[in-house]
């Protein structure tokens, strides 16, 4: 267990060097800081947080700077989130709440991530198996066809078109709507196919073939949507931290492109919870050098979905915890009142 003093020389020094960009060492440390000891005694307590992998020297002669061990006891006990200041939060509720519908609020999210994390953003869609339904719609568009529109309560809609058996009337039209409504309405996905199983036999023999034709398409719309859809943005961010990769970045905008990592990277955010995933914590090997700062949105304790940002080790922790928290927490607003 590292003292209190050495917690503190290790907080100062992952200060610096994110604020610096320069390895940072014991005069400057206890110049820039109240510390209360010596440069010698700072020495010394680097040499023990060196020893113990917290800290590292680039090379001789330079100061130290901060490593993945560093960075996650930083995170872990020493960084609080940094709260947004007024402005930062009356410009996110004015950005965000000018959206028009589901992929509006997901384009401004990621732009908006962006601009205030200066890193790469990530936002995954609100997943249908974890919403519920608000409403479904159908609509007569002849005789014998119709379309089939399915409204989450995350705003995400799905439309089916529709080719019955046979002829199916108005009358019969409403009445099946009424019906599925009263069932369905507020109802988690996983369980509707129960819900409506019996249906058709409520209905006339000669409307049961199109009852049962609109509900295989309403539950197929349930079962097809299991592809994942993202939105990332602000990947030109990541140049202006070309030194903070050790070899190029190439690897990194490599696994950037790839969708199934990203939503391993998303995933680990468990509920509405805060995920930090330092350098090599992230299991692809091109994210080595990154860390990912992932938290889940939706209405209340539970996550419809994920949203975060990728950057640089070498990044202002407490300031992306509390970006990506708040923008999360506006976009379940948003989305619990839409």
């Amino acid at each position: 267990m590292l003292s209190e003093r050495r917690l503190e020389v290790l907080r100062a020094i992952v200060q610096d060097y994110v604020g610096t960009e320069e390895p940072v060492g014991s005069k400057a440390l206890t110049e820039r800081h109240k510390l209360g000891v010596s440069p010698a005694t700072v020495r010394n307590d680097m040499a023990v947080l060196e020893d113990e992998g917290f800290i590292a020297q680039p090379h001789t002669s330079a100061g130290r700077i901060p490593t993945d061990k560093g960075y996650r006891l930083f995170v872990d006990k020493l960084a609080g989130v940094k709260p947004l200041s007024s402005p930062e939060r009356r410009a996110i509720h004015n950005f965000l709440d000018g959206a028009v519908d589901l992929d509006d609020v997901v384009g401004r999210t990621v732009r908006l991530l962006a601009q205030l994390t200066r890193q790469v953003a990530i936002v995954q869609y609100p997943s249908l198996t974890r919403s519920t339904v608000r409403h479904v719609e159908l609509l007569s568009l002849a005789a014998a066809r119709l379309m089939l529109v399915l409204i989450t309560d995350t705003g995400r809609v799905e439309q089916r078109m529709i080719d019955c058996p046979a002829p199916f009337g108005e009358a019969s039209l409403a009445d099946l709507r009424a019906r599925l409504n009263s069932r369905v309405v507020g109802r988690r996905f996983a369980d509707v196919p129960q819900l409506v199983q019996d249906l058709p036999e409520s209905f006339e023999s000669e409307d049961r073939g199109t009852v049962s034709t609109v509900l295989s398409t309403l539950l197929e719309t349930l079962v097809e949507e299991t592809e994942e859809r993202l939105m990332i943005g602000g990947t030109s961010n990541l140049t202006r931290f070309g030194h903070d990769f050790p070899v190029m970045i190439r690897p990194v905008l490599e696994a950037l492109e790839e969708q199934v990592v990203l939503l391993k990277l998303l995933g680990e955010a468990k509920d509405s919870g805060m995920t930090v995933r330092i350098g090599h914590e992230n299991a692809h090997e091109g994210l080595n050098s990154t860390s990912v700062v992932a938290v889940g949105y939706g209405s209340g304790d539970e996550a419809v979905a994920k949203l975060g940002v990728v950057g640089p080790t070498r990044m202002d922790y407490p300031g992306t915890m509390g970006a990506v928290r708040a923008v999360a927490r506006y976009v379940g607003q948003i989305l619990a009142e839409s």
